[in-house]
């Protein structure tokens, strides 16, 4: 990821963490609305704590830009972990595109290509590894890929 698209992000990021709570909610309606199965999954989540770590996240993902490579540990945890929710990685792809429908809400104007273009690349460096780690989990030992 080139230093021009952490830059955006962090910008960005910014602004949007600005709304905080209002974001998160955002976020979860536009999700349950797109994909309405996906809301049995927090079926027994207490929302508030839910959308309070969806900011936290996002704010380590973000604070992490120029050394993912640290996070990828506690990504790849928090992949095998999500497999025990029920998640799949098909989610993931509905996960991403809420979030970019979420972000460009916030931002509104300052929503631009390049600023989707840098969320996208970075929305699939974390996903690409929670969906590898998990897909590793879900794999039945002693069985050669």
């Amino acid at each position: 990821m080139t230093p021009e698209k952490k830059l955006l992000i962090r910008r960005t990021w910014e602004q949007a963490a600005a709304a905080g709570d209002t974001v998160a909610e955002l976020f979860y309606d536009r999700l349950f609305e797109v994909d309405p199965p996906l809301r049995l999954l927090f079926v027994h989540s207490d929302m508030a704590a839910q959308r309070a770590k969806l900011l936290r996240a996002l704010a380590l993902a973000v604070a992490s830009l120029d050394r993912l490579e640290a996070l990828e540990p506690t990504l790849a945890e928090l992949g095998r972990r999500h497999v025990g929710y029920g998640v799949r990685p098909h989610h993931y792809k509905v996960v991403g595109a809420t979030l970019l429908w979420t972000l460009r809400r916030a931002l509104g104007e300052d929503w631009t290509h390049d600023v989707e273009e840098a969320w996208r690349e970075a929305y699939g460096q974390v996903s690409s590894i929670m969906i590898s780690a998990a897909e590793e989990a879900q794999r039945p030992r002693g069985v050669a890929v």
